[in-house]
């Protein structure tokens, strides 16, 4: 009996002892198991670190080389006071000045190929609008007191920025004044405003006032199409809007087989900058507020019957945007020029949209070798 019950203590004792061996090697797996949980949360962590940090820094970094490179050999920066600082770039010698204003949040560089076909002729400028470009915003504690009348990123802030721009480089007029899109406002608004030096007026693909008085529009314009840029700002912002660039994901606005090296370079490193999609952004906020702007000041002053208007427009105003869209801009655009410019040499382009400056820039250029031919031949009769 007495062995029976050592045998028995001693196969406990071994049950006990295996039992104790597989608890600790349950819970060795389950401190491995933790290690390993912390190791994975580390090393996403890690990545989500590198993903959230490196990519901005390493954008910024590049932003101030590239700023230095990149800019026009011909281009200036101008001092216009109170902190701003603008981007102009002229080329030509001659009378009258022709003055190119780009479309909403775009760069002087749009202009490219105009410039350069019409410099032959006469002196031709373009210039960067605060914030976009080469040109700088102005700091918060300075201020040209024109805000108080005219909001930042507005039409009558822009002229206001465009005549100081213009007296500081001492470029006189007569001028002849070019604008797209956004660009027709401010075009518009100086020729009213400045009417002494405005000879010609050429309008590309102008916005009609009333056009954000159209809930269609208006759905359109900040529900799909300000989201989108806002989006692309944050891509700026982060950095990667310069990864995708680098992948092949995002291609420059400005593109075409004879478009310059130089150009193309250019508009990516806008691309990733986010100062200039934050100005780019606040133009296309506030254009409703520009428009307004422009419809009081004609009301105001009229404009001088010295000065020569002439419209281009393609067949639509977008392609990219719905037809029905397209054909409410092209009603609000011939009963605006019918109501406003109604003398007005109307150029109409087939198979065009307002890309037109850049897709084809040879019936622009042509046109305004025409105004300027004229303008010159007053000239020397008077």
């Amino acid at each position: 009996m007495r062995r029976k019950t050592e045998g028995q203590d001693s196969s406990g004792e071994s049950r006990r002892s295996e039992s104790r061996d597989a608890d600790r090697v349950q819970h060795l797996q389950a401190e491995d198991q933790r290690v390993t949980y912390w190791s994975i949360i580390k090393n996403i962590g890690t990545c989500l670190l590198f993903i959230i940090v490196v990519p901005p820094f390493l954008n910024y970094a590049s932003l101030q080389r590239e700023g230095q490179l990149l800019m026009p050999k011909e281009g200036q920066i101008v001092d216009v006071g109170l902190g701003q600082k603008m981007h102009l770039l002229c080329k030509g010698q001659g009378k009258p000045v022709v003055i190119l204003d780009a479309p909403t949040g775009a760069s002087s560089d749009i202009w490219f190929h105009v410039q350069e076909s019409v410099a032959p002729l006469t002196k031709v400028c373009t210039y960067d609008r605060m914030g976009l470009g080469f040109s700088k915003r102005v700091l918060q504690n300075e201020s040209s007191g024109t805000e108080k009348v005219w909001g930042m990123s507005t039409t009558g802030r822009m002229v206001d920025d465009l005549h100081r721009l213009l007296r500081t480089a001492e470029i006189d007029g007569p001028y002849i004044l070019v604008g797209s899109e956004l660009g027709t406002l401010n075009a518009r608004f100086y020729s009213h405003i400045h009417d002494a030096f405005v000879s010609d007026l050429v309008l590309i693909d102008p916005i009609p006032e009333d056009v954000f008085e159209e809930d269609q529009w208006k759905e359109y314009w900040y529900g799909k199409l300000l989201p989108s840029l806002q989006a692309r700002q944050f891509s700026a912002a982060t950095g990667l809007s310069r990864i995708l660039i680098i992948l092949g994901v995002m291609e420059p606005p400005i593109t075409g087989d004879d478009i310059a090296e130089d150009v193309i370079q250019r508009q990516k490193y806008f691309l990733s900058n986010p100062a200039h999609q934050s100005s780019a952004v606040d133009e296309h906020y506030f254009l409703n507020e520009s428009a307004a702007q422009v419809r009081d000041i004609t009301k105001f002053k009229p404009l001088s019957t010295r000065t020569s208007v002439s419209v281009i427009t393609g067949e639509s105003f977008d392609s990219q945007i719905p037809e029905h869209l397209n054909q409410m801009v092209a009603e609000l655009q011939k009963k605006f020029l019918g109501e406003s410019y109604p003398s007005a040499n109307h150029v109409g382009i087939g198979g065009v949209d307002r890309r037109m400056i850049y897709q084809r820039p040879s019936v622009i250029s042509q046109h305004l070798r025409s105004v300027v031919r004229q303008r010159q031949s007053r000239q020397q009769s008077e």
